[in-house]
């Protein structure tokens, strides 16, 4: 009776989601509801809450999370500095000439961005501003043209530097740990965020390959759904005029995904430290392209204090929660549930994948990553799954559910700057392209999880 407590308090927490409260305020006042409700019939040992502090004391001196609001810091101010519209303009010259050269241009741009941001919500946001208006005025199908902008967006959950694989990195980490010790490995192994990185890379840019394949093969068959930009239009005609302007753009940004990428990977940084270089390079990105000043930086700090507080208020609240639904015997039902699925490993990977994929479509990757990680993945991990690779699967997991209609939140982003004439059957009609090319990069590193794992392996061994 009380482990299946549990689920239905996991029920209670996605009802009052869907009614609009906040997230951490509903997942700790539904599970200190439960708590209080199941002490009162004795089914809930209070003792359980008495670990709250020490949790709350291991949040506030997590070095690894100091890395989220630096690197919140380091997108923002990206995002203010007109990086995305340089690029934009410098790309779209590139490759405006060919059929569908616009489309790839978007694409480009948001796995730029991508790397150099990693927040989801701005770049599909700037790129629906920037990118939108100019495809619908060249002739692109608004369906192909909103499922682009979408798709390319996106890029920010899996391409790093990641908040997604931050935060994936610290619970993985515990999860993994817990998995080992759970087996009598008292020496237990480590993974770290910079192994999520080097591991999302080569599927990152394997997926950005496999959309460029999709709308070079959309040019070739439907050549009036992606026509090739007039050359009065293009920003330079000559390559010699081009070049240099193209330099200048991609220039900065790519020295700057360098420094934060490459000083983890080379092992001279750790990912806060990183984190730290990557903000400071953002200011110096923006004072190179004249747009830092003081109602700029005011501006930049307010979101990251924003965006920072609501994912540490969120892990506040996610903590009670665990901590009730460990009080309920949750964790003991979910392993028993999983392990006596037949096929073993593989389909409870299989069930847990569509669980956070339809759960993607009512929660935010940050309540996934505190509330529902934790508890399924140390099973999975205790059945001999490669860390790395699992966390790749659920970040690429995520992303898919921010595309699928109707709850993916790049759809919402979307829709909130698209222009009247683009309605939201075309956005939901743009996307579907992609959410089956995300579920063919889901089969393939499922069957060959080398690719997420074999550059971790080569840099740290």
């Amino acid at each position: 009776m009380a482990e299946w407590t549990s689920i239905l308090m996991f029920l209670a927490v996605c009802v009052v989601l869907l009614a609009g409260y906040p997230v951490a305020f509903t997942l700790a006042g539904v599970a200190l509801f439960f708590a209080v409700v199941g002490e009162s019939a004795g089914y809930f040992d209070p003792a359980f809450l008495q670990a709250l502090p020490n949790r709350l004391y291991g949040i506030m001196s997590n070095v690894t999370l100091i890395a989220v609001p630096l690197f919140v810091f380091m997108g923002v101010m990206l995002e203010k500095s007109r990086v995305a519209e340089n690029l934009l303009e410098t790309m779209s010259a590139l490759f405006g000439k060919r059929r569908g050269g616009l489309g790839i241009s978007v694409t480009l741009v948001g796995m730029l961005l991508a790397a150099s941001t990693g927040i989801v919500g701005a770049t599909v946001v700037t790129m629906g501003l920037l990118s939108l208006p100019t495809m619908l005025r060249r002739g692109y199908d608004p369906s192909l043209s909103a499922g682009t902008i979408c798709a390319s967006g996106t890029l920010g959950q899996i391409i790093p530097p990641s908040i997604v694989l931050v935060l994936l990195g610290d619970v993985l980490s515990a999860s993994y740990q817990q998995a080992q010790l759970s087996m009598g490995n008292y020496s237990p192994d480590t993974v770290s965020v910079g192994d999520l990185f080097a591991g999302a890379l080569l599927p990152g840019i394997l997926l950005v390959l496999m959309y460029i394949l999709y709308l070079t093969g959309v040019a070739i068959l439907r050549p009036k759904a992606m026509p090739a930009t007039p050359s009065a239009e293009l920003l330079h005609n000559q390559t010699t005029d081009l070049l240099p302007h193209l330099l200048r753009a991609l220039f900065p940004p790519l020295l700057l995904i360098i420094a934060v990428l490459g000083s983890i990977m080379a092992g001279v940084a750790t990912p806060t430290e990183a984190a730290s270089v990557g903000a400071a390079g953002a200011i110096l990105l923006a004072v190179s392209q004249g747009q830092f000043n003081p109602a700029m930086l005011r501006a930049v700090m307010r979101s990251t204090t924003r965006v920072t507080c609501m994912v540490f208020l969120i892990l506040i609240g996610a903590s009670v929660f665990s901590l009730v639904f460990r009080g309920y015997g949750g964790d003991e039902l979910v392993s028993e549930l999983l392990g006596k699925l037949p096929g073993g490993g593989f389909t409870a990977m299989l069930v847990v994948m569509l669980i956070m994929f339809l759960l993607g479509f009512v929660l935010d990757f940050i309540e996934i990553t505190f509330v529902v990680v934790p508890i399924v993945a140390p099973i999975l991990l205790a059945m001999g799954m490669d860390p790395v690779w699992l966390g790749i699967m659920i970040g690429l997991n995520l992303q898919t559910s921010f595309l699928t209609p109707p709850f993916g939140f790049a759809l919402f982003y979307l829709r909130g700057v698209a222009p009247a004439e683009i309605s939201t059957g075309q956005i939901y009609r743009g996307v579907m392209p992609y959410i089956g090319i995300q579920l063919v990069m889901l089969c393939i590193l499922a069957y060959w999880p080398q690719i997420a794992t074999w550059l971790p392996e080569l840099i740290y061994g």
